[in-house]
């Protein structure tokens, strides 16, 4: 499947193929980084992901996570972790498909916001999934 998306303002384009993973992440740096209740991510291997921008901006608030940012509206872009090598995640939000892209887990389930009822069936992991991911 060929994913595209681009951000609010259209200046940054993605392109990428072969999603490896859609996690729901309730961390609270996740969701302040994301400003929703529970951020949503695909995993792309990163030779699988093309990002086009004339102002892609990064933060790194902690160490060995760099998240990037569309420096003209500001919307989050991707994450990269450092222990997790190889993998980008990418704002599901931003995606043209991403209504075909159903998540795959939680992660930081324990850390979610109490009144945030989510009903599908997918594994929960209470804390970190990294073990859980490619």
């Amino acid at each position: 499947m060929e994913i595209t998306g681009q951000c609010y303002c259209g200046k940054t384009r993605i392109s990428a193929k072969n999603p490896l993973s859609v996690v729901l992440c309730h961390c609270g740096d996740c969701r302040r980084a994301s400003g929703a209740p529970v951020a949503a991510f695909v995993a792309f291997d990163e030779a699988d992901l093309t990002v086009n921008s004339g102002n892609l901006q990064n933060v790194e608030v902690n160490t060995g996570v760099l998240r990037e940012f569309c420096g003209y509206c500001g919307s989050p872009i991707t994450g990269r972790y450092d222990y997790l090598h190889g993998t980008v995640y990418v704002s599901l939000g931003l995606l043209d498909q991403a209504d075909a892209l159903e998540p795959t887990l939680h992660a930081h389930h324990d850390n979610r916001l109490q009144w945030l009822h989510l009903s599908d069936d997918v594994e929960r992991h209470g804390t970190s999934a990294r073990d859980a991911l490619p």
